[in-house]
């Protein structure tokens, strides 16, 4: 039998080469996803997509439906402006009622016609022909209806210019919807837009679900875990069966899962109750498959997965609109924010550069929405030496870890400010719970497991401030106590999130951080 000799340690010379191999391999990773990384085409299953997106990342149907129809209506209103305009030899501010009425009833109709069409929904085999067909009935009723309404009043025929309108906006809005259609199947192939989901219990309702999935590709089903895994099989319809609920609560996978089903039957209602107990502890929605009277074929279920919760049993609802309208404040105030302490975290570089040898900023791996985990940004407060990025021991007050200029921005916490890139990339939000560092420990436990309604708090993006530090939970949370009143704080603020709350946050983070200088951060 041929040896094979031992590997031999590696020179000095060597070391910046396998570091740099190490940096490309973790990049790679992050590019396809933790899980594409680390298991084999054998444990990916048919319904699978090739790349899993962060949930954070997912595109909603019902947003983009929104989205499309506010660009419609902007596309309708400013060319109806431009007819307006041309009907009038003075303008449009100086257009009379009479030549202003017939665009602006035209573009209101059309509108509500779309949106009566169904253009703004995107079903998974829809077709283009399909969608400019219905484009094409919403033109031939609305001027239908303008010239009945023209007619009724005695009113004269259209101008020239509502016709020229009426053409353009036609043209205008099948481009759009070309557009529209291209983009909505380029990010269902890309899985954006399909859910995933894995099944708890290998059950025949499970396996109905998985051969109506198959069918219908409305949603991807990741895996399988079953609380009684010895008598499950390896594999169901090759989807592959991962493991029992503790597997679950721990898999690297869950951070892409939009939804945990329940394929237990109803009746099992202890089974269910315990089951549902168990799963409460994460922050993916939680739903239980219900049998429906009356529902012909499994096709129904992954349809009512696929397009709205089922019975839910845990989680909270996803409101698209709060969530959106929350991206919008922290991409504007973030970027006004960024541009304006630009001085002050140029300023802040140069002094930890010529305080103490290192980089200038920190990284370090945390939990974001979801359980996601991320690399937040900070200014290096520490010792390079004697970084910690596992937070395994919580900064104290004579902290000898801490610069001279580490207090200082810790104490102003100037060493929070690049986050504002965070927030920028969608990581993270200005308002939320605080991201806590991945295998944070309290004393000589993992802070995570003091308290059972910890990964709540990842049901909102984290932030860079929070209703918990405006409420005096800041800094270090070195006691059980401490960790409880925390996760209290950040689920109460998950319950109340407003538009409103948080500028109120933002306004009240510099009065209390100013006024507390006994908390040590």
């Amino acid at each position: 039998m041929t040896s094979i000799p031992a590997p031999q340690p590696s020179s000095e010379a060597d070391e910046p080469w396998i570091e740099a191999a190490k940096a490309l391999r973790d990049s790679v990773r992050r590019g396809l996803g933790s899980e594409d990384a680390t298991e084999g085409d054998e444990r990916r299953g048919p319904l699978r997509p090739g790349r899993l997106t962060p949930l954070r990342n997912r595109i909603q149907a019902r947003l983009i439906g929104r989205l499309f129809r506010i660009v419609d209506t902007g596309s309708i209103g400013a060319l109806a402006l431009a007819g307006a305009h041309v009907a009038s030899a003075q303008g449009w501010l100086n257009a009379t009622l009479a030549q202003v009425t017939p665009f602006a009833a035209g573009g209101l109709i059309l509108i509500w016609l779309m949106g009566a069409g169904g253009l703004y929904r995107f079903p998974l085999y829809g077709r283009l022909w399909t969608r400019l067909a219905r484009l094409v009935a919403v033109f031939v009723g609305a001027g239908l209806i303008m010239t009945a309404a023209i007619w009724s009043i005695g009113g004269a025929p259209p101008s020239q210019s509502l016709r020229l309108w009426f053409g353009l906006a036609f043209a205008g809005l099948a481009l759009l919807h070309c557009i529209w259609w291209l983009m909505v199947r380029r990010w269902r192939d890309s899985g954006l837009l399909t859910p995933n989901i894995v099944i708890v219990g290998a059950t025949e309702a499970a396996d109905r679900l998985i051969t109506a999935a198959l069918k219908t590709r409305e949603v991807n089903v990741v895996g399988v875990f079953d609380d009684r895994h010895k008598r499950a099989p390896e594999r169901m319809h090759g989807v592959p069966v991962l493991g029992d609920l503790n597997a679950l609560i721990g898999h690297r996978i869950m951070p892409y899962v939009d939804q945990v089903v329940i394929a237990v039957t109803s009746a099992a209602r202890s089974r269910v109750k315990t089951l549902a107990d168990r799963l409460s502890v994460l922050p993916n929605d939680i739903s239980l498959v219900v049998d429906m009277p009356g529902e012909d074929t499994p096709s129904a279920a992954i349809t009512r997965i696929a397009n709205a919760p089922l019975a839910r049993v845990a989680g909270a609802p996803t409101d698209e609109r709060r969530a959106a309208l929350k991206r919008l404040q922290d991409m504007a105030i973030g970027a006004l924010a960024l541009v304006l302490l630009a001085p002050v975290m140029a300023l802040v570089a140069v002094m930890i550069r010529l305080d103490t040898p290192g980089p200038v900023f920190f990284r370090q791996r945390r939990h974001g929405f979801n359980n996601e985990e991320i690399k937040v940004w900070k200014f290096r407060s520490m010792r390079h030496e004697m970084t910690d990025h596992t937070a395994s021991r919580q900064v104290t007050g004579d902290d000898d870890r801490v610069t001279s200029i580490g207090r200082f921005i810790r104490r102003t916490s100037l060493d929070e400010l690049p986050q504002l890139f965070n927030v920028l990339a969608g990581e993270m939000s200005l308002v939320g719970p605080r991201p806590h560092a991945v295998g944070m420990k309290t004393g000589d436990t993992e802070s995570a497991r003091l308290v059972a309604e910890y990964a709540h708090r990842h049901r909102l993006k984290p932030g860079m401030t929070g209703w918990a530090a405006v409420n005096g939970s800041r800094g270090p949370v070195d006691t059980p106590e401490l960790v409880q009143r925390r996760v209290a704080l950040d689920i109460d603020y998950i319950e109340r999130q407003s538009f409103w709350l948080d500028l109120y946050i933002m306004a009240m983070t510099i009065p209390c951080l100013l006024g507390d200088r006994h908390v040590v951060r």
